[in-house]
C-alpha cells in the first residue's frame, strides 16, 4: 500500500472520530478532546505533505496550528472549570447562554 494513501485514510479517519465526538456528544468536555483529534488529524497531514514535497512553509503551518491547539485547549478548559466552580453542568443542554 503506498504510504500517501495510508496517511491520508489514517487522518481521515482520526478527523472523521473527532467530528463525530463534536457532533454526538454533549459534554464540553468530550467536544473539546474532538477538536483536538481534528486539528491533530491535520497536522499528520501537513507534517506528511511537508516530507512529501519538501516544503518548510507546511512545517511552519504545522507549528503555527500546535500553537492555536494548545491556546485552545487552555480556554477551553479554563471556561470548562469556571462552570463547573460556578454550579452550572458542562452538558451542552443544559448551558443555554454565557453570562457575566
Amino acid at each position: 500500500m503506498n504510504l500517501t494513501v495510508a496517511v491520508w485514510a489514517t487522518t481521515g479517519a482520526v478527523f472523521s472520530i473527532g467530528l463525530a465526538i463534536v457532533v454526538v456528544r454533549r459534554q464540553l468536555l468530550a467536544m473539546l478532546l474532538g477538536l483536538e483529534l481534528m486539528l491533530a488529524a491535520v497536522n499528520v497531514s501537513l507534517v506528511h505533505h511537508a516530507e512529501l514535497y519538501r516544503d518548510e512553509q507546511a512545517l511552519a503551518v504545522v507549528v503555527l496550528v500546535i500553537a492555536v491547539a494548545a491556546a485552545e485547549a487552555v480556554v477551553g478548559l479554563s471556561l470548562i472549570l469556571r462552570l463547573r466552580r460556578a454550579g452550572v453542568a458542562a452538558d451542552t443542554a443544559q448551558l443555554r447562554e454565557l453570562r457575566g
